[in-house]
């Protein structure tokens, strides 16, 4: 995420780290190159003016001049100027007042918008809610199709859709239904285009006047840059959005979108999606994405997605096993299951401070392959084999790996790596865990 504006911008910085005093040169030569690392990750040139303009002011004050770390101080100034442009706080959707709430999804086709949908979904039914779905694409000839399998997954009720009737008179329809099925939240996934046309905006001007929806939420694709902002401008002019979803950012995007939309519509983000799994949707936070993209990671989200999968019964059961030393390959592969449910290796590791900056790591990406390897090697043992690892000779092995479609120095690196960690963490057991606060401040 952000990877080439963060390497530019870090690499700026650590010029001005190294300088024990700075004057009104240092800090305009800076700002240059901040400029035009900005220009170049595609965001919008009127919100880079402004934002050079006022950090220059800011630089150029006592605070700076007089600091014994003025490298730093510019840093901490950079780090709350990107914040306040992308919003200053977190802004949650508006669930406050009568139910059912009803939320519309807008936007043009292609980027995310029924997908999006199964995401928020999930995410409001983990927080307690009981959304219901609306396909409201009658166009699109897969999107009923997709939605209703999304619900599926999800174990969430979709709302049975006609092909013939109009999308107004769905949304109208699902609204009155929604208390039948025990629902306080409406979800209406709605027709998009490939660009903005009087057709499209008409339709979505009708259901917004029918249903008048508590949350209009724009679904931008976050690769697509400047595009996104201009698009959000137009929706948001017709339509008042009140708010945007900012997909596909675990791609190769820019940051253009993220670091524009809200000086120019006024509008926030108010989620990021982070890749294609149901769950890779998080709420956007201004400050934690200025900190990640200075290269500073995200301790607080990273924190916050352990939490979300932490079993507090689970985690009883595992020490206890550790104690009596017990820890088996069932619970090893239990722990893996639990790892990736917070992401992938690479989205981990550019949540911690500084990771993103150490070159080593951009050429040493973690394959998610090995893990798959990993889950096909145990799930070919039998249950003894996994309860204790040592009665696996090399007959065993060899009956293993051809089960999992392996190799025998698969099954042997897997079996050390185990032994490794199964120490490891019994050593833990007995002396306790680290204290690990002191890193977090």
């Amino acid at each position: 995420m952000f990877e080439s504006l963060s390497e530019k911008l870090n690499q700026t910085f650590n010029k001005l780290k190294g300088r024990g005093t700075l004057n009104e040169k240092n800090i305009e030569d800076a700002l240059k190159e901040v400029r035009l690392a900005l220009l170049e990750a595609d965001v919008n040139y009127k919100v880079v003016k402004k934002f050079i303009q006022d950090i220059h002011e800011r630089a150029l004050g006592e605070e700076v001049l007089r600091s014994l770390t003025p490298g730093q101080q510019v840093i901490k100034i950079v780090n709350e100027e990107l914040t306040r442009v992308m919003g200053a706080a977190r802004q949650d959707l508006d669930l406050s007042g009568k139910t059912p709430f009803r939320i519309m999804l807008v936007g043009l086709q292609g980027s995310g918008k029924t997908t999006t949908a199964g995401k928020l979904a999930l995410y409001l039914r983990n927080q307690g809610r009981n959304p219901y779905l609306v396909p409201a694409d009658t166009y699109r000839p897969a999107a009923i199709d997709q939605l209703n399998k999304l619900g599926s997954q999800i174990g969430v009720p979709v709302h049975s859709t006609e092909k013939k009737r109009k999308p107004e008179d769905i949304c109208l329809d699902a609204l009155s239904k929604a208390g039948s099925v025990g629902a306080d939240i409406l979800i209406m996934d709605t027709a998009g285009r490939l660009h903005i046309d009087d057709d499209l905006m008409a339709e979505l001007a009708r259901i917004k006047k029918k249903v008048d929806p508590t949350e209009i939420l724009l679904v931008a694709d976050a690769m697509t840059g400047q595009d996104a902002v201009n698009v959000a401008q137009h929706f948001n002019e017709l339509l008042d959005i009140t708010g945007v979803v900012l997909t596909k950012m675990e791609g190769d995007a820019r940051g253009g979108a993220a670091l524009s939309l809200k000086a120019v519509t006024n509008k926030p983000i108010k989620f990021v999606g982070v890749g294609e799994k149901l769950d890779a949707l998080e709420p956007f936070f201004p400050d934690r994405m200025a900190s990640r993209i200075l290269g500073m990671g995200d301790m607080l989200s990273l924190i916050e997605k352990a939490e979300s999968g932490f079993d507090e019964k689970e985690a009883k059961k595992l020490e206890k096993k550790l104690k009596k030393r017990e820890f088996d390959l069932e619970d090893f592969q239990d722990q893996l299951k639990n790892m990736k449910k917070l992401g992938s290796m690479e989205q981990i590791l550019g949540m911690l401070p500084g990771m993103g900056q150490l070159k080593q790591l951009k050429k040493l990406k973690p394959d998610e392959r090995e893990l798959v390897k990993i889950e096909a090697v145990i799930n070919s043992m039998t249950i003894k084999e996994k309860q204790n690892y040592k009665i696996i000779n090399g007959s065993r092995r060899k009956r293993i790996a051809k089960g999992s479609g392996t190799r025998i120095q698969d099954v042997n690196r897997l079996l050390k790596n185990f032994a490794q960690t199964k120490k490891m963490m019994e050593s833990f057991s007995k002396k306790g865990l680290p204290d690990l606060s002191s890193m977090l401040h």
